[in-house]
């Protein structure tokens, strides 16, 4: 895959750092993270949720329920992380919803956005390792990967993260 060119510092352009907005424990810390640091550099902070397409995958006029529900959540959840950036950072960030395979969507959002320079995750401290996004695009992925990925450790405190970033 080839990368479309990242402008974020040309003239009319800013970096953005991207955090895949989930309902896992770590993804505030990546949010905190991510927040800290484009606050202090002048930058954009974008947030995504990718809804998996399965999930609506019944009968018509149920899965159509369904996928409202599931952007509703993604909304709520978005939100939520929305107003952890503007209280660590006075950050505003943009919030989009997606619906497809998250890798698939990640990739196709920054391809869309050329001042998405950084992909911001946080890695899972329990026994089931680093967490599926992670694994998959700090793994095999990585070689491939179209811009730099950011991956802040799940034990890390806020003081910690807030004297890096």
């Amino acid at each position: 895959m080839t990368a479309r060119k990242r402008r974020s510092y040309e003239p009319g352009h800013r970096p953005k750092f991207l955090v895949v907005a989930d309902a896992t424990p770590e993804c505030a810390r990546a949010v905190h993270f991510a927040a800290r640091r484009v606050s202090r550099i002048g930058g954009g902070l974008v947030m995504v949720h990718v809804i998996e397409p399965g999930e609506f995958q019944h009968w018509l006029g149920v899965g159509d329920v369904m996928r409202q529900e599931a952007e509703e959540t993604a909304a709520k959840l978005l939100e939520r992380y929305a107003a952890q950036a503007r209280t660590v950072a006075g950050v505003e960030p943009e919030k989009v919803i997606r619906t497809g395979a998250p890798g698939q969507e990640i990739v196709a959002l920054i391809e869309e956005d050329e001042d998405i320079s950084y992909l911001v995750l946080a890695a899972g401290v329990g026994s089931d390792g680093p967490g599926p996004l992670v694994s998959t695009i700090a793994g095999a992925a990585a070689a491939s990967f179209p811009i730099p990925v950011v991956i802040v450790p799940g034990g890390l405190e806020e003081a910690d993260i807030d004297a890096m970033s």
